[in-house]
């Protein structure tokens, strides 16, 4: 039976709806129709009731969807019932900055593996986690079997990098290199550029018009 190629948009919104999910257990809510959830949320209930037809039957006719074992189940399916231990290559700005995020390790994610180029930086410990030199790359994370990578070094350096760390294994890339970079097909690489995401954030702003109070 040919397996079914499940859209990319869909798994980005699954994890919007673990987080509505997540904030609706917080609240102590057993249970919520899909129109429940998008009137709270801003959802579209339609869409939500296809992409989770994707991977399985999940909603009570007449109830809707039981809040803890659908959020269980999301978990399940996104790969986060187990800690994933995450390489950070770059450790400029950005990159301290990324290592003290906290939201990281709640959500499963553990940053264990620091490299960079600078020989200032080499050897020092970052919140609990020797650097070290962009040599050690393939071995250690040969070693440690480390398969998702932070990438945030300079845009020159970047293909290098990112072909290093997938000789290594790794197999999925966070790239905040404002760069085109080429991958093997069975690599996934999700660009963050903050820039891009800035530019269209002024396009919609430029463009908005607040609505009149009424008032005189």
């Amino acid at each position: 039976m040919r397996a079914i190629k499940i859209p990319e948009k869909t798994v980005t919104r699954l994890s919007i709806y673990l987080r509505c999910l997540e904030e609706l257990e917080n609240d102590e809510m057993s249970s919520a129709t899909s129109r429940q959830l998008a009137d709270r949320f801003g959802l579209n209930s339609a869409q939500l009731r296809k992409d989770l037809a994707y991977f399985g039957q999940f909603g009570v006719r007449g109830l809707g969807y039981y809040i803890t074992p659908l959020r269980q189940s999301l978990e399940g399916i996104l790969g986060l019932k187990r800690e994933w231990e995450v390489a950070l290559v770059g450790l400029g700005n950005l990159g301290s900055a990324l290592i003290r995020y906290k939201g990281f390790r709640e959500k499963g994610f553990k940053i264990s593996a620091v490299f960079d180029q600078d020989p200032a930086k080499i050897g020092r410990r970052v919140e609990g986690i020797q650097v070290m030199g962009g040599s050690k790359i393939l071995p250690v994370i040969r070693k440690r079997k480390i398969k998702i990578a932070i990438l945030a070094v300079p845009a020159v350096t970047a293909q290098a990098v990112l072909d290093l760390l997938v000789e290594a294994g790794v197999s999925a890339v966070l790239n905040f290199v404002p760069a085109q970079l080429t991958i093997p097909g069975w690599v996934k690489l999700q660009n963050v550029d903050l820039a891009v995401l800035l530019k269209t954030l002024s396009y919609h702003t430029a463009r908005t018009k607040r609505p009149s109070s009424g008032k005189a």
